[in-house]
């Protein structure tokens, strides 16, 4: 079977398409035999080499895949389940969803909604279902459509596409962050956004408070637009920290919280628990946007992964990348 190998031979680091044996696959309850996988910026990270994402090598990585269960030792799945994964170290240290097979533990699947195919259920895939714990995460800390704008950054990548369009939709005044403004303002528009910001006027050190403008926000970003965020949110309000494309640095300080009483709440997606997930992918089914779906994502096939990696690192990919790994 086809998959895409990285491997770090005495420090010489190689992504490359390999044929691989079913025997080779690590251990495991469940082979799924894979329809669609995702590019998602760890997994650039991974191809590339730019971030030591990978823990053990040879590594096939893809953080997530949908597809149908092949064989099983497992209590909760059958041969012709349909099934999807995010996260648990798939693609990091155990052998993820750039191949044509998986076998992973059961415990880490959860069973794609009716509503979607594979295919949409890739073109939601981690990015998507991050953004849905982002959203779930601020409503916990009471946010709601009535106490003013929230700010998604990084608003034209994966997470942050479903991001608008998920707060949109339930209702919220959306504010998109990005850099490019004028390529992507009619797409994130079209997305539900209500007003566009251009990424530069928070992606330098700013004053540890400015003028409250958030209610809420979600930050795919980190570093100092994670700071000036969390200085212009409003009293009482709450921002959801889901990445770190910007840096994984934080240099704000404690003003915002004990002045203002913000709430800053991180979202993990790979070891987040079961329920959660379920709960995650059941308000996916009922609150995304459907046509929202095809606006967001392009199809490209396994080979091609290897060309759009470090175009995504730089941030010239637009929202999801659905990888069909039997192309």
């Amino acid at each position: 079977m086809r998959a895409i190998v990285v491997t770090n031979d005495h420090d010489v680091y190689t992504a490359a398409p390999a044929d691989v044996s079913e025997s080779e696959l690590p251990a495991g309850d469940v082979i799924v035999r894979i329809d669609y996988s995702t590019l998602n910026y760890k997994d650039s990270l991974a191809i590339t080499g730019i971030s030591p994402v990978i823990r053990n090598f040879p590594m096939v990585p893809g953080i997530d895949f949908a597809g149908t269960v092949e064989t099983s030792s497992h209590a909760d799945y059958s041969p012709g389940d349909r099934v999807l994964l995010n996260g648990w170290g798939v693609g990091e240290t155990h052998w993820g969803g750039f191949a044509q097979k998986a076998r992973v533990s059961g415990d880490w699947l959860v069973p794609v909604p009716d509503v979607f195919d594979a295919r949409q259920a890739m073109a939601i895939g981690t990015a998507g279902y991050t953004a849905m714990l982002c959203v779930m995460a601020l409503q916990r800390q009471g946010v709601a459509p009535d106490q003013g704008e929230v700010l998604v950054t990084g608003a034209a990548g994966g997470v942050g596409s479903v991001a608008v369009s998920l707060l949109a939709n339930l209702g919220f005044t959306v504010v998109a962050s990005t850099g490019r403004t004028e390529e992507q303002g009619d797409y994130l528009r079209s997305l539900g956004a209500s007003d566009l910001m251009d990424r530069a006027a928070y992606s330098e050190k700013g004053r540890p408070l400015a003028k409250e403008r958030w209610a809420g926000a979600i930050d795919t970003v980190g570093s100092h637009t994670l700071a000036n965020v969390c200085a212009a949110t409003r009293y009482g309000g709450a921002v959801a920290a889901c990445g770190l494309a910007g840096g994984f640095d934080l240099p704000l300080t404690v003003m915002p919280f004990i002045l203002r009483g913000v709430t800053l709440t991180g979202v993990d997606s790979v070891n987040c628990p079961k329920a959660r997930r379920l709960e995650a992918w059941a308000r996916l089914a009922n609150e995304l946007e459907m046509s929202h779906i095809q606006l967001m994502m392009q199809e490209v096939s396994l080979a091609d992964v290897l060309t759009l990696a470090p175009k995504q690192i730089e941030g010239q990919v637009r929202g999801r990348v659905v990888v069909d790994v039997n192309a």
